[in-house]
């Protein structure tokens, strides 16, 4: 009985290779391939394209651990990372919630429509819509002081706030699309009972949506929260000083400094760092979903 299982289990796999080769080919070739350069270049002194002599080296991981600055970036952007995924969740799963619960027909079609509508503009375009909205004089300084009766300043350009509205703007729908897809799994007949045993709208929400959700949410996070911590556009041109972060630091090594063997060692030490914090969340992780 097992020789016949493992026989029709390698058939599968068989029958399934054509169509899986593509997939993992693009795999290799998109991910794995520049990843192997980028490791390969942060043991350089300097990148073989330069012309200039090069051998290997432990300097660029080196410069991480005897310069106090990398680290300082790299937990503000830990912090960052935390933060946004905290918004998120806190505007995301109740817009989620609606979605699957309470709207029916038209009304939801509309608002998936502005949840997505994100996705459909470049990034760029969305950070310099947020800085027109943000600075002094922009729409959001207009409008209050013309609906106000006294004369207010709001400008959040070049601060951290500034940094968090435009991230939280940009990773929003994936927390809403997450856990919309593990609340329309909920059936309703679920919550009902719940309510007909006496629990109230807290208690249903605490002890049966929210435990049941839980694996869209732990998606949601680390989709947002990866992406977070290396994010350097909105920070850049949102932060202004402010929004120096790891990830603008290690742009500048790329683009401005033209240093690729520390950018790449930079990155390599950011990856290791995020994988050991999913490492060690594994198992509440793997509870809550």
């Amino acid at each position: 009985m097992a020789a016949q299982s493992a026989t029709a289990s390698r058939s599968g796999l068989r029958s399934a290779l054509p169509l899986l080769a593509p997939a993992y080919l693009w795999l290799t070739v998109a991910i794995f391939l520049p990843l192997s350069a980028m490791v390969f270049f942060s043991f350089m002194t300097d990148l073989p394209l330069s012309g200039k002599p090069w051998a290997f080296t432990l300097g660029n991981y080196a410069a991480f651990f005897s310069q106090s600055l990398y680290l300082t970036l790299l937990l503000a952007s830990l912090r960052l990372g935390l933060e946004v995924t905290l918004w998120c969740i806190v505007i995301g799963y109740p817009a989620a919630y609606v979605l699957a619960k309470v709207l029916k027909g038209r009304s939801r079609e509309a608002i998936f429509l502005l949840v997505i509508l994100p996705f459909w503009s470049n990034g760029l375009v969305r950070i310099f819509s947020w800085a027109m909205v943000l600075r002094e004089g922009g729409i959001l300084d207009t409008t209050l002081n013309a609906v106000l009766p006294f004369k207010i300043n709001i400008d959040l350009m070049y601060s951290y706030p500034a940094v968090i509205i435009g991230l939280v703007h940009s990773y929003v729908p994936y927390m809403v699309l997450t856990c919309y897809l593990t609340l329309q799994a909920i059936d309703d007949s679920l919550i009902e009972a719940g309510r007909s045993l006496g629990a109230s709208r807290l208690q249903v929400l605490k002890r049966v949506i929210i435990p049941l959700s839980m694996p869209g949410l732990v998606a949601g996070a680390a989709l947002i929260f990866v992406p977070v911590v290396g994010s350097f556009m909105e920070p850049r041109i949102l932060g202004g000083r402010t929004g120096t972060f790891y990830g603008t630091v290690i742009e500048d090594q790329f683009v401005a400094v033209f240093n690729w063997p520390l950018g790449a060692a930079l990155s390599f030490i950011l990856l290791a760092v995020v994988l050991v914090i999913l490492a060690l969340a594994s198992p509440v992780l793997r509870r809550a979903a």
